[in-house]
């Protein structure tokens, strides 16, 4: 049986990432392995993000993509795009009941944050 799952996002930068998603994403940095750093893990309520060094990976940086289900996604918009937050898109209805919206990292890994709506 399944009983969860981490998304493990190839970035150029370690720590780099690590600052963009601790600042201007709101996660906790839960830990840090390697010296220097080559693959760290992030937190934020029961969501969990990892990131692991290119020159550790057997793919390129840019290359992920993860949704995150929240309970207000206009909030959560509205904080990021104050932190400073790379936005794709701003939060919009969308036919398969979601309300949504993207944002990137420097390396071009992409989060869409959704909150279910009743058009289902």
């Amino acid at each position: 049986m399944m009983r969860g799952s981490t998304t493990v996002f190839t970035v150029a930068d370690v720590a780099a990432s690590l600052a963009y998603y601790r600042d201007r994403v709101g996660f906790d940095v839960a830990f840090e392995y390697g010296a220097p750093t080559f693959y760290a893990g992030l937190c934020s309520g029961e969501v969990s993000l990892h990131l692991i060094a290119a020159a550790q990976a057997p793919r390129p940086p840019g290359h992920g993509a993860v949704v995150i289900f929240v309970d207000d996604v206009d909030a959560l918009h509205a904080d990021l795009l104050r932190r400073g937050a790379i936005i794709l898109n701003p939060p919009e209805d969308r036919d398969y009941g979601l309300r949504d919206f993207g944002i990137a990292d420097a390396d071009g890994n992409m989060i869409f944050f959704g909150t279910e709506t009743k058009q289902r």
